[in-house]
């Protein structure tokens, strides 16, 4: 049992949470829900041991393991993938490694009496206590069923870490934790990085094996099947359910109900209250009641209504001088790494004012692409950007990428030129970072506060071709929405990359799927490809693939 006791946190003069407490059972498997910026992440870091609270602590079992999983990850690329996911056993090798050494050192002294001798006897008998004491198991048997699980294959086990993007190293640090087999596991949006399978595979494992799980998401099905609590982070307190995500959203309606009807009550004594003030202030007769009912004002503790996330984005993107004909053209485009083949022979032609959508499973090569397309890497074939093409590029990592040691402003304040300088406190402001928030350092902010600021920095400059690598994977629904409004307006060149199929209705009159090596074009729409293919989400890719 873990517990949380009575934690706040405090920064730039604003309470973000205060008095918070709660505990965690062996098999809870607990939603952490509240709007952006709220202070779910804040919260995770607590409990996990890598940020401190202002006031509270956290206490657990001195043997208890918690393992936690970031948004934002900086993986070092100094291994293969297996010998990265294989450090999650490190603390065992390390224990076998001393043991060998003080067996060693053993053998060689002769000091059988001395108090040193003995001290390494008992070390060896603690550490072999410990060590025997673990289930023996094939290590090498267990990294394999977990990297295949989170979809690598077995040719990749010995491709280096380098090779694969931000999200598939997620996956790599993803297996290292569930191979530790803690006794609370926190993950912070764990699906925006992998396919169906593998969340499939991620959701048998949470549900039937793990113990205690702590989870952040936006994906409404993925906590809906996984969990069996729900905490409401909201206006600086928690709120705590025995109930999955829907069941919760069914009693925070209810608490809300019941709360403003209690608010409506508590408004009409207050004010019957001050009518009677005021009607018999100075009246001598009267003076003990006024001032009883003076008092009692003075004291009342006013009902809160909690907070409904009503704040949008209002993304306007900046007109921009017209590209030539075709701002992008690929032809004979290939890639591979080493032996690996992402896909050969690719031929794209995207016109003026066409709005794509790269589909295909994850590793089949769609950021791979849009790296060509920018120039990020190296290939063989043509890939060009037509006639006066001015691109803004939304990279998957892109929040992770932001200074976290610069203030919003001074993010934002950097890349601004000329007039644009002038207005970036209400350019901020329409990001919903306003007063102090645009004084907080990037890195405190919340994955979806991050998201939004690095949206703040592709929209300064006027563009006319739009590149979004899976733009929506750390916004909130009502952000993802507004988003969506302004690539519709949006009268430029779009290409997207998204397994958000509600996100894509609508925006897509083209689609390059990306398939067994190959891109292939098709001229339809989101929906008429999916009908056409028999599937239902754009998430079956991954499965059919």
């Amino acid at each position: 049992m873990i517990s949380i006791d009575g934690i706040a946190v405090e920064f730039s003069g604003e309470t973000l949470f205060s008095n918070v407490s709660f505990v965690i059972n062996e098999n809870d498997k607990i939603a952490l829900m509240g709007k952006n910026g709220a202070g779910k992440s804040t919260m995770m870091k607590i409990i996990a041991g890598v940020q401190k609270a202002t006031r509270g602590n956290v206490r657990c079992p001195k043997e208890a393991v918690i393992a936690y999983l970031p948004q934002h990850l900086l993986t070092d690329d100094d291994c293969t993938v297996f010998e990265e996911a294989s450090k999650a056993f490190g603390e065992i090798q390390d224990m076998k490694q001393e043991m060998d050494r003080l067996n060693k050192e053993l053998e060689t002294r002769t000091d059988y009496d001395s108090d040193e001798y003995m001290d390494i006897i008992q070390k060896v008998t603690d550490l072999g206590e410990k060590f025997y004491a673990i289930e023996e198991v094939n290590y090498d048997a267990e990294v394999e069923k977990a990297l295949m699980g989170l979809g690598f294959k077995r040719e990749d086990f010995t491709r280096p870490t380098s090779e694969f993007s931000g999200g598939w190293r997620m996956r790599i640090e993803l297996a290292k934790i569930l191979l530790q087999k803690p006794d609370l596991i926190l993950l912070d949006e764990p699906t925006n990085h992998v396919d169906i399978e593998s969340v499939i595979w991620l959701e048998d494992f949470l549900i039937n094996k793990a113990k205690a799980v702590i989870v952040i998401s936006h994906d409404k099905a993925f906590i809906d099947n996984i969990t069996n609590r729900t905490i409401e982070v909201t206006m600086g307190r928690i709120y705590d359910y025995k109930a999955n995500y829907s069941h919760y959203l069914q009693l925070r309606e209810e608490r809300r109900a019941h709360q403003i009807k209690a608010y409506q009550e508590q408004q009409k004594f207050i004010a019957d209250t001050k009518t009677f003030i005021d009607r018999f202030k100075g009246t001598y007769s009267k003076t003990n009641q006024v001032n009883s009912r003076e008092r009692m004002l003075e004291k009342l503790e006013i009902i809160e209504i909690d907070e409904i996330d009503t704040s949008s984005l209002k993304l306007r993107f900046p007109p921009a001088a017209r590209s030539g004909d075709y701002p992008v053209i690929a032809k004979g485009l290939s890639k591979q790494y080493g032996d690996h083949v992402v896909f050969k022979d690719a031929d794209m032609s995207i016109a003026r004012g066409e709005k794509v959508s790269f589909l295909g499973r994850n590793g089949e090569g769609k950021s791979t692409m849009i790296k060509a397309i920018m120039g990020e890497i190296d290939y063989k074939g043509q890939c060009d950007l037509g006639h006066n093409a001015k691109v803004g590029y939304f990279a998957q990592n892109q929040a992770s990428l932001l200074d976290p040691d610069l203030t919003v402003f001074q993010t934002v304040d950097e890349v601004a030129k000329g007039d644009v300088r002038t207005q970036v406190k209400n350019i901020l402001g329409q990001f919903m970072f306003s007063g102090d928030h645009i004084d907080k350092k990037v890195g405190v902010l919340s994955g979806g506060e991050r998201t939004r600021l690095a949206m703040v920095k592709l929209l300064l400059e006027p563009v006319n071709v739009l590149i979004l690598d899976e733009p929506t994977n750390h916004l909130d629904i009502r952000s993802k929405d507004v988003l969506k409004e302004a690539l519709l307006a949006f009268d430029g060149t779009l290409i997207l990359v998204s397994h958000d199929r509600d996100f894509l209705q609508g925006l897509s009159n083209k689609v390059f799927e990306f398939k067994k090596k190959r891109v292939i074009e098709h001229f339809e729409t989101i929906d008429n490809f999916l009908e056409r293919n028999k599937m239902e989400s754009l998430k079956e890719i991954d499965l059919k693939g």
